[in-house]
């Protein structure tokens, strides 16, 4: 469920972005490459929410309704998109020096939701996957800057990047009003404003850059002076400027940076984390760049003394079961997912990967019990995570060993249907439909799924149409 490359994460879920892009034609997007990728991990999302809980009461928002996605990217980068997704740029996460620049960061993108300055495509993107609504942001930006759907495959990386940045670039009233919003927040939330003035001080220099080296965050986000005054008579009005933040949090924020850090670039650990440091968020960036580097025996035993420090920790019992899995050691993996499923039974992503080493346990369908009770680790997924290609395949997986052909076909579809391949969702769907019973949940099921394809034809149709209209 975690994916990179061609590597299996489950700490770290990484998608590749482009799949169901519903403003553009599917193929412009399935044909991007190098294509930006999401990453998607418990760990670093929970700890988002608990320190921005405060600041999305006070913008008037509801703390469910938002979410956050990370972006593997090292760029610096944020943007609202898609209805309440903030998305991060794993650069910017790595850039900031403490957790006060990171909730800076998204206080100030909180008040372009609560100005409402959204990034609106159409009303489909709100039930878009995450790497659909990326793919759409970057694709659509190319589309609006040559008039052309097609340009996201057409053009380059570098072309992509710049019709973006033209394309999520907010006005200066707009940006002014984010930055007031953000101050506000801090202040109705009695949280400390300092982070957001550092960050920004941070990026004040690159004003001074071409626009071709310039961040995409300063791009699409650009700093004036009269902005970054604004914000720092604010922050020096602030009752809570002096307020410290919480010890675990910045905890939290050490090991974000090391997780993503080991993750993401494993060769650097080693010149960013001296040899005399030796913390935990050092050593969780040791052990997670020996595993990225196939230094199995070391990386086992390294985990090994994470857990010895902190044995009640699920995030570790998670690496090191996404460890023992990538390993090929899937009997020991299971113990440890297992571990981590009951230190955090409301962690989706957490399920879904226990739910993988299952399937993969059960020798291809010999094993009835390890599938039923994948089925039922997926099948208490009850939020949006459920509802994903990764969740659907692995269901569609477990019920085609147990020869259960009907719900298997039911699964691929729901799959396709959530990758945009509607023509294979729509042929899945209909021979699943005649092998259910009528009435059932699961012929329910497929109905809705051909329903949703019906409407999504009929609105690429009327796309392609109005383009056409446009370009006579």
């Amino acid at each position: 469920m975690i994916m990179m490359k061609s590597r299996v994460f489950s700490l770290l879920t990484v998608l590749v972005a482009g799949a169901a892009i519903l403003a553009v034609p599917l193929d412009a997007f399935a044909q991007r490459d190098p294509s930006p990728n999401i990453i998607r991990d418990t760990e670093i999302e929970e700890s988002m929410k608990e320190w921005t809980r405060p600041l999305i009461i006070a913008a008037g928002l509801e703390p469910s309704a938002v979410r956050f996605i990370l972006v593997q990217d090292d760029d610096i980068n944020a943007f609202v998109a898609g209805g309440q997704n903030v998305f991060i740029y794993s650069g910017l996460i790595e850039k900031t020096k403490n957790p006060g620049e990171l909730i800076g960061v998204i206080a100030h993108e909180l008040g372009h939701i609560r100005g409402g300055h959204l990034v609106r495509l159409r009303e489909e993107m709100e039930n878009a996957s995450y790497e659909a609504i990326l793919g759409m942001v970057l694709g659509i930006g190319a589309a609006v800057v040559t008039g052309d759907g097609g340009a996201a495959a057409a053009g380059s990386m570098a072309g992509q990047t710049s019709a973006m940045s033209g394309f999520l670039a907010f006005s200066r009233v707009q940006e002014s009003s984010a930055d007031q919003s953000a101050l506000y927040e801090f202040d109705h939330a009695r949280m400390n404003p300092t982070g957001f003035q550092s960050f920004m001080e941070q990026l004040k220099s690159q004003e001074l850059l071409p626009s071709s080296e310039q961040s995409k965050y300063v791009r699409t986000h650009p700093l004036t002076r009269d902005r970054i005054e604004a914000i720092e008579g604010g922050v020096a009005k602030s009752p809570y400027k002096d307020v410290a933040w919480p010890a675990v949090w910045t905890e939290e924020h050490a090991r974000i940076v090391a997780k993503l850090t080991g993750f993401i670039t494993p060769g650097k650990v080693a010149f960013q984390y001296d040899d005399r440091d030796r913390s935990v968020a050092a050593n969780y960036a040791r052990t997670i760049a020996a595993y990225r580097q196939s230094r199995v025996e070391e990386s086992l035993g390294m985990i090994e003394d994470l857990l010895k420090a902190e044995p009640q920790n699920p995030y570790f019992h998670e690496l090191k079961g996404q460890m023992l899995l990538d390993y090929g050691r899937v009997p020991q993996s299971i113990a440890s997912l297992r571990k981590a499923v009951s230190l955090k039974g409301d962690a989706p992503l957490i399920r879904v990967l226990y739910a993988q080493a299952l399937i993969a346990d059960s020798r291809n369908g010999q094993d009835r019990a390890e599938l039923k009770e994948a089925i039922s680790q997926l099948d208490h997924i009850q939020s949006d995570e459920g509802r994903t290609p990764k969740v659907q395949h692995l269901l569609a997986m477990a019920y085609g060993y147990q020869g259960l052909e009907a719900e298997a076909q039911l699964h691929l579809a729901d799959e396709a249907a959530l990758t945009g391949n509607y023509k294979d969702a729509r042929r899945l769907a209909e021979s699943a439909a005649g092998q259910l019973k009528k009435g059932s949940r699961s012929w329910l099921r497929a109905q809705d799924i051909l329903s949703y394809i019906n409407v999504a034809d009929k609105n690429k149709y009327k796309d392609q149409d109005s383009r056409h209209r446009r370009t006579q």
